[in-house]
This record gives structure tokens, sequence and C-alpha cells, in this order.
């Protein structure tokens, strides 16, 4: 329980930390913007400050900006939605470790069958995620061959494969994995109330 306590601090912390962070950053990210697009005067203090601290911190993604096609003066932006989200996945994560921590010590406290029930109970949930990052890839184009994503692919293919064949697609759009998504719903309903 020590464990518990101690993530439970770190994240009373980290939200308001995070949270803070982001309004720094937005305000850092619009004083930014404005010095780009010229509606703040180039040889004012802002413009000076903006230039020497904001903008060595920007280059990475302003590179990836224009990579990509982009306009180089809604780096700023770009950099504020990457630490959002990142800030709110980090969260989320510390919340999710936390929480699986407390289910598998409360497992542990009902012996043998508290811990299948558990290991279980996770089999479902990373078939879950599979399925998610299935999707997620089909929307941004990856591979199902990189070494990041070969895993989910993987894990669903013998859930999703035979649903194909019986599932027929809505246009180009292939609905198997929602179906998948409720089928394994319905399995894990039934087959964890048999158990308990």
């Amino acid at each position: 329980m020590t464990v518990l306590s101690v993530f439970d601090l770190v994240l009373r912390v980290l939200r308001p930390a995070v949270f803070v962070a982001a309004v720094v950053l937005g305000v850092f990210s619009l004083v930014d913007w404005l010095v780009r697009t010229r509606r703040i005067g180039p040889f004012t203090a802002v413009s000076r400050f903006s230039r020497a601290v904001m903008d060595p911190l920007l280059k990475p993604v302003e590179q990836s900006v224009v990579r990509a096609g982009g306009n180089p003066q809604v780096a700023p932006f770009w950099a504020l939605a990457l630490a959002v989200v990142g800030g709110i996945v980090g969260l989320s994560i510390l919340q999710f470790v936390r929480d699986q921590l407390y289910i598998g010590f409360a497992a542990s406290q009902s012996g043998p069958r508290g811990i299948g029930l558990l290991l279980l109970g996770w089999t479902f949930q990373v078939v879950r995620v599979a399925l998610m990052v299935r999707v997620l890839c089909s929307w941004v184009r990856i591979s199902p061959y990189s070494r990041w994503v070969r895993w989910a692919f993987v894990l669903t293919e013998p859930i999703l494969g035979p649903l194909r064949r019986v599932v027929p697609t809505l246009g180009m759009v292939d609905i198997t994995p929602i179906v998948a998504w409720f089928l394994l719903s319905l399995v894990e309903r039934v087959v964890m109330g048999g158990l308990q």
C-alpha cells in the first residue's frame, strides 16, 4: 500500500503541475506566434526574448512542421498540442499503473483464484488495446510490419480474420474491429461472470 500512496502523491502533484505548464507554454506559444507573424515588432524586448528562449526550444518542432509541408509560423501551436497531449497521456499512464497495482494487490488478497481472474481480465484488456492500436494504425497508415505495432496485428488477426468473412463492409469502412470489440466484451462478461 505504500507504493499506492507514492503514486497518489505523485499524481496529486503532477496534475496541477501539468496544467500550469500547459498554461505557461500556451502563453509562450502565443507570444512566439505573435512575434513570428510580426504582430509584435521584431526589435522589442519581447521579440528578443522569444527569439533567444523559445526559438531554440521550438527548432525540432519547426523542422518537423516544415518537413511535413506546413507553415513554420504554426510550430508554437504544434509544440503546445504535443505538450498537452503528452501530459494527458503521461498522467493517464500513471493513473492506469496505479489502478492496476491496486487491483493486483486486491487480487492477491483473494488467493490463487483472485490472481487467475486478474490475469484473465488483463488478457482481455491487452486484446482490447491491440484492437485500438490496430484501428489507429489504419487511420494514420502505419505498416502492420512495423516493429512497434506488429504485436497488435498478431494478437487481433485470429479474431478479425474469421469475422471479415462473416461481417460485410460498409462501403470502404471495415466494421469488424467494432464487432470484435462487442464480442470480446460479451465473452469477457460471460467468462468472468461464470468464474466468479
